[in-house]
Parts: structure tokens; C-alpha cells; sequence
């Protein structure tokens, strides 16, 4: 059964109209980003924005098309790679550790108030390492530059901490 022949007129102009409706949405849509990327690309030509923090549109457009210099598609793809190894492994060995705690009572009741407090600690905290990721402004010798949560400045700030807690 055919499923155009049993519509009436009034059913088709509807129909019609709805679709119609909605190619109009979506041009109206489509116009709005263009002309916003249109205004962009003009004021930072113009200097009325700064072109060094918001950049252009055309800087993106000519950055996006050569993206195979530089060697930046394999950084990317290393990327993918140590994020996608890095997901996975922690996955495994959280699902590991949770076995473990379950399969274990004696080791799940020893092993909570530690958790606990890694749960609590701040993850920027954890961090253990300060490979390419910059020194802390205010760390002390004694903290091999990282800015950890727990470095020599912070301990001697504690009356600090507690009068403006």
C-alpha cells in the first residue's frame, strides 16, 4: 500500500508547510554562524578584538588545513594512544583493587581510612611528578620546584591556614 495515495490535500499542505518550516529553522541557524563567524573575522581584522587571544577564523581555517606539518598528527595520534593506554590500565587495576577489596575483608578494613583520605585529597595533590607541566611559583628548594599539597611552604604556613579557616 502506497502511503502517498491515501493522504488528502489539507494532510499534504501540511506536510508540506512542516517541512518547509523546518528547512527555514535550519537556514535561519546556519546563517547566525556564519554571520558571527563573518563578524569575528572582521573585528579582529579591524584590531577591535585582540587577534593574539581570540584569534581569527581564517588562522584556524589555515591551521586546521595544514595540520600534517610539524609532525602535529602524530603528536595527536601519541596522545590518543597514552590516553586511551592510560584509561584502560587504570580501569583494569581499579577493577583489580576492587575485586580485591570485596574478595577480601581483612584487607578492605585495613585499607579504608586510606582511602578514604586519597578520596578526600584534592587530585592536583596526587600528582607526582613536575614533568612538563611547570613549577609552582612559591615552592621552596626542599620541594624539587613541584607544587604539591604537602610541600615545605605549605607546612609552614599552617597557622595561616588555621587563622582563616
Amino acid at each position: 500500500m502506497d502511503k502517498g495515495k491515501n493522504i488528502s490535500k489539507d494532510r499534504k499542505k501540511y506536510l508540506k508547510k512542516i517541512r518547509n518550516e523546518k528547512i527555514l529553522v535550519k537556514v535561519v541557524q546556519f546563517s547566525i554562524i556564519i554571520g558571527l563567524i563573518v563578524l569575528w573575522e572582521v573585528l579582529a581584522n579591524k584590531g577591535i578584538i585582540d587577534s593574539f587571544i581570540m584569534s581569527q577564523p581564517s588562522r584556524i581555517l589555515n591551521t586546521f588545513l595544514n595540520l600534517s606539518q610539524n609532525n602535529l598528527l602524530e603528536h595527536i595520534k601519541v596522545t590518543c594512544i597514552e590516553t586511551l593506554i592510560g584509561f584502560l590500565l587504570g580501569t583494569f587495576l581499579g577493577a583489580v583493587i576492587a575485586i580485591m577489596l570485596w574478595w577480601s575483608k581483612f584487607l578492605s578494613k585495613v585499607s579504608e581510612p586510606f582511602l578514604v583520605v586519597l578520596n578526600s585529597l584534592p587530585k592536583v595533590a596526587l600528582r607526582t611528578s613536575d614533568n612538563n607541566l611547570g613549577g609552582c611559583r612559591n615552592a621552596s628548594n626542599y620541594s624539587n620546584g613541584t607544587c604539591n599539597f604537602l610541600n615545605s611552604n605549605n607546612i609552614r604556613n599552617t597557622k595561616w591556614f588555621l587563622k582563616y579557616r
